[in-house]
């Protein structure tokens, strides 16, 4: 099976004491089934350029997130994805941000889990399958 990652969950690698069981899992997924999304990317340096420690979160981004993670585009056949799956929740009065939502859309379009700590944000996407590892090894360290 081949991933998605989700903000959320590229930053937990990326903190002092990420949770255990998720690194553990991580070194069990080959690096060939490892993704993320240019939107992902753009969230993680907007992070960075608002943190008072900017240097040491670019570097991260630039030597251990890019060389790790295949990073996939949101181009024309994502963008229909995403606009099918925007119509059909604002005709159901369910909003999501759209970065949330061109995050999905990519991973829908590419047939990917979804790795993400924000499972019950996520879980009203039609189509998306979500992978609970990361929430899951999340509770477990911290609870």
């Amino acid at each position: 099976m081949a991933y998605l990652f989700d903000t959320d969950a590229i930053s937990e690698v990326l903190r002092r004491r990420p949770a255990l069981a998720y690194l553990q899992w991580l070194k069990t997924v080959p690096r060939a089934d490892q993704f993320t999304s240019t939107v992902v990317i753009g969230e993680l340096y907007k992070g960075a350029f608002r943190s008072p420690h900017k240097a040491m979160h670019l570097e991260n981004i630039e030597t251990r997130v890019l060389p790790a993670l295949t990073v996939l585009p949101f181009d024309l056949d994502v963008s229909r994805i995403y606009g099918e799956i925007r119509a059909k929740l604002e005709t159901q009065g369910q909003m999501l941000a759209d970065a949330d939502l061109q995050i999905a859309a990519t991973a829908i379009f590419h047939d990917l889990e979804f790795v993400t700590g924000n499972l019950r944000h996520f879980e009203r996407v039609p189509g998306l399958k979500i992978a609970a590892v990361f929430a899951d090894a999340r509770k477990r360290s911290r609870g």
